[in-house]
């Protein structure tokens, strides 16, 4: 009667070693899950910046305005007749 129950203990604990340890395991779902988490937050992070540049490239194609903006912007230009005023933060100089 011992080796019997020494021999369904043994095959109890060899049934449950790969739920709790290993390929499969609880412990992987609940790590995969993580990273499948973050990675569905990087995408929409993602889809959300593809989404801006597709507008950005939307205006800058359709009209003269969006150039004209990214160029004042990104490149400080201006017209002529206007004038410019930079003002730096205090906090931010480098001097």
């Amino acid at each position: 009667m011992r080796w019997l129950l020494a021999i369904l203990v043994l095959l109890l604990l060899t049934s449950q070693f790969r739920l709790w340890v290993g390929e499969g395991s609880l412990a992987e779902v609940a790590r995969l899950k993580r990273q499948l988490a973050q990675q569905q937050e990087k995408n929409a992070a993602l889809a959300r910046e593809n989404r801006h540049l597709l507008r950005e490239v939307r205006s800058l194609k359709e009209g003269t305005d969006g150039v004209e903006a990214k160029a004042r912007y990104d490149l400080g230009l201006i017209k002529e007749g206007e004038t410019l005023f930079i003002f730096l933060d205090p906090e931010d100089s480098t001097q």
